[in-house]
């Protein structure tokens, strides 16, 4: 809601601005001019990047416009989910097995949907708990490990934001491109006699070409990439949450403890208190007779 207010200040201070001083529409409407600077635009996002980056992009503003966000419910869901995994996971990692090789289908992952609509963030989940079930791993050389996957996924995830952002920042020069183009069509009507109103009118159809792509760039796409940076952040500081959770697990910590550090690295707006936590915890039940039920019968279906 707050971006689509921000687009409509945006438009209605330029446009009504425009109309206040005279200006019409049509004084501004050149479709031309737009498919020059957009074309090319577009053309130039394609060769400068891999299509799998392409597709990262189109799949975060996709999600910029769903308006999903990693708000409170997704926290407690997440903060939840790896309390029931560290649980399970005190009777031996090799009780996860069947949860993590199919969390799909999992009883424990399918009560925490909004982590299941989460496919990076589950694949971290799931192959992370692999890990650990492998073989004896300590909690520094866990550490290291995720820190250099993390980096590696945060990096990938950024690039569309980068390129949109460069993108953003060529657009006044693509719009000076189209500009160029009107006033060589202005000086070719001249050579074919036209009289002044008419090179005034190619002239300044000319001009709107550069307007277009000062405005794309400053109104429109820097503030997407913008977004996009910021959606990518939100992502990554889940992601520092469950390896903060798995690496005190390893070093011996409680699970209650676990999930209390993982909490402190969740974003200001959206972190729970530890008696909220702790809240969340006794509503499902999160006693330790109530946990070592849970356990054992999930072991008696996994077995």
């Amino acid at each position: 809601m707050q971006q689509f207010l921000g687009l409509f200040i945006v438009l209605g201070s330029v446009f009504g601005g425009f109309a206040l001083m005279g200006g019409t529409v049509v004084a501004i409407w050149h479709p031309i001019e737009i498919l020059i600077i957009v074309g090319a635009a577009f053309g130039a996002l394609v060769i400068g990047n891999e299509k799998h980056v392409l597709a990262e992009m189109a799949h975060q503003l996709k999600k910029i416009a769903s308006r999903k966000k990693h708000d409170s419910e997704f926290q407690r869901q997440l903060l939840l989910l790896m309390y029931e995994l560290l649980q399970l996971a005190a009777g031996g990692l090799k009780a996860l097995d069947a949860h993590v090789e199919a969390p799909r289908e999992s009883a424990i992952f399918q009560r925490y949907p909004r982590i299941l609509d989460e496919p990076k963030l589950l694949a971290f989940i799931v192959d992370n708990f692999r890990l650990m079930a492998m073989g004896k791993i300590n909690a520094h050389e866990l550490e290291g490990v995720l820190e250099q996957e993390l980096d590696a996924i945060h990096e990938e995830l950024t690039q569309p934001s980068k390129s949109l952002h460069k993108i953003a920042e060529g657009m006044p020069g693509f719009g000076i491109l189209a500009a160029v183009l009107g006033i060589v069509m202005a000086m070719y009507s001249v050579s074919e006699g036209a009289d002044s109103g008419a090179i005034a009118e190619k002239v300044g159809a000319a001009m709107v070409g550069t307007f277009i792509g000062i405005f794309f760039c400053y109104g429109l796409l820097d503030p997407l990439s913008n977004m996009m940076k910021q959606l990518v952040n939100g992502e990554a500081s889940t992601m520092e949450t469950v390896k903060v959770v798995l690496c005190t697990h390893v070093a011996g910590k409680p699970a209650l403890l676990a999930i209390d550090a993982g909490r402190r690295l969740i974003q200001l707006n959206t972190k729970p208190s530890f008696a909220q936590l702790e809240q969340w915890i006794n509503a499902m039940g999160g006693d330790d007779e109530s946990q070592n039920k849970r356990r054992r019968n999930s072991d008696r279906m996994t077995g």
